[in-house]
């Protein structure tokens, strides 16, 4: 693959944590402009080179880092502008609530015996008590007068721990014009009790949401499964796929006249994953839920499966651990070997996947997969109509100081394995870490922003910089 190298434009900085990046239009405006949203519950735009505050939502948001030694998953994970936003001003968030700390789902943490079959079916018990916090997904619109209002909410979902919330969770599919929320696996390590395959459970799964469709229901029922919803909710929703571990988002290409759909598996301890595929047929929550309780196996036909927890990308999902005979090498031992096998034909191949360790010269070491986006500019012709993809952190044997990673790869169809390759960028970040955190493109998908942090704790404040990645020189 050709060598690319970028320039990082620096755009603004000394924010906190940055998830979500996009642009859009503002009524009245004809300009597109820039929004960033933070972890921590900020939403602004930058407008005539100034940073203005569109919402501020901290009250709204639980309290980030306060049980995780700062370190935290939880907070703003979502926000997309209604395609007719400009007309009618509607937008939507997905977020941590404020008051919904609980104790977790486990005591202790998390880890599969292969030995021990116990540990590989465990059940979440006690969800009404047994949970970490709730996530809410809501519809806001902004009024004549500039100020945001929030409507109504469309979920109200109970989530077993603190981690796997996904970044960039809401998307609007412009095949269907549905809002697409895309959820992790619930978090912990190893999806204890497998929920992203359970086709009952909200976990682990990509939905559709039909926003145009009026429930009545402006404040849903707190559940986890899709049969504890209210039918006129559970009418709105279908199921685009499932076997989700923990998710960048989703985003798509138009490629003549269909779109390529793009998303992304952060592995557990071996890959990082990013899938495509282009036909789907998505299952209504309705026809799940009624199969579930006539006790009936589901037609699943053309509903996307990623495989996860039996398989980490191209990898049935391991255990890694030091051999006791030679303690510079591992030992990889298969955890879910029935649920690999259960899984192998049914799920989708990855496009590409990338390792955690990689002896490979022109390669590198992964950490976690943040952001997966196509770009359809001519700014920078060598990535034009490639997807780009960002890495938290390039694993160099603990050097400091930490630096993200920038990558492409191309289209493919033929569903083989892709290669990719390093973008080389020129930003020098000096002394500072530089962790990777999001990716987001403008409309047309023409021009790119990276979201970068000096630390990977949340509650160290106003270490990020939004960057345009222009071309080189």
């Amino acid at each position: 693959m050709k060598k690319v190298k970028v320039s990082l434009q620096p755009l603004v900085s000394k924010l906190n944590l940055p998830t979500v990046l996009k642009t859009t239009i503002l009524p009245g405006e004809s300009i597109e402009r820039l929004f960033i949203a933070t972890q921590v519950g900020e939403i602004y735009y930058v407008g005539n080179g100034d940073l203005k505050t569109f919402l501020d939502l901290r009250p709204r948001i639980l309290k980030l880092g306060a049980s995780s030694g700062g370190y935290d998953e939880r907070g703003l994970v979502g926000l997309a502008f209604h395609p007719q936003f400009y007309y009618n001003g509607l937008f939507y968030l997905h977020y941590s609530l404020a008051g919904t700390q609980g104790p977790g789902a486990l005591s202790k943490p998390f880890k599969p015996d292969p030995c021990n079959p116990s540990t590989l079916n465990l059940k979440w018990t006690n969800r009404e008590t047994q949970y970490d916090h709730i996530d809410t997904v809501e519809e806001w619109i902004l009024q004549s007068n500039r100020q945001p209002l929030i409507r109504r909410t469309l979920l109200n979902l109970r989530r077993p721990f603190l981690n796997h919330n996904g970044v960039n969770s809401l998307n609007f599919s412009p095949e269907t014009g549905r809002l697409v929320l895309t959820t992790g696996d619930g978090g912990s390590g190893y999806d204890p009790f497998n929920l992203s395959q359970d086709d009952m459970e909200i976990a682990g799964k990509i939905i559709e949401i039909d926003v145009a469709k009026e429930t009545l229901i402006n404040n849903p029922p707190i559940v986890t499964r899709f049969h504890e919803l209210p039918e006129p909710i559970q009418e709105t929703l279908t199921v685009m796929a499932k076997g989700v571990r923990n998710i960048p988002g989703i985003s798509f290409q138009r490629v003549y006249n269909h779109y390529i759909k793009y998303t992304g598996n952060v592995g557990q301890d071996l890959a990082e994953s990013i899938f495509s595929f282009i036909h789907y047929k998505p299952i209504p929550v309705t026809q799940l839920t009624q199969a579930y309780l006539m006790n009936l196996e589901p037609d699943q036909e053309g509903v996307i499966n990623l495989g996860w927890r039996g398989w980490e990308g191209v990898f049935p999902t391991s255990i890694i651990s030091s051999c006791t005979a030679n303690p510079a090498s591992n030992e990889i031992i298969n955890a879910y070997y029935d649920e690999a096998i259960t899984t192998s034909v049914k799920r989708l191949q990855p496009l590409i996947s990338y390792f955690h360790k990689d002896p490979r010269t022109d390669k590198f070491g992964a950490t976690a997969l943040t952001g997966v986006q196509p770009y359809m500019g001519y700014a920078i012709p060598d990535l034009k109509g490639c997807i780009v993809f960002t890495d938290l952190a390039r694993d160099e044997n603990s050097q400091l100081p930490v630096r993200g990673i920038l990558a492409y790869t191309g289209v493919r169809t033929d569903c083989k394995l892709n290669d990719f390759s390093i973008i080389e960028t020129d930003y020098d970040f000096g002394s500072q870490s530089a962790y990777y955190v999001s990716l987001g493109s403008n409309l047309d998908q023409s021009s790119l922003y990276l979201g970068v942090y000096g630390s990977t704790k949340v509650a160290d404040r106003n270490q990020g910089t939004v960057f345009e990645i222009v071309p080189s020189g």
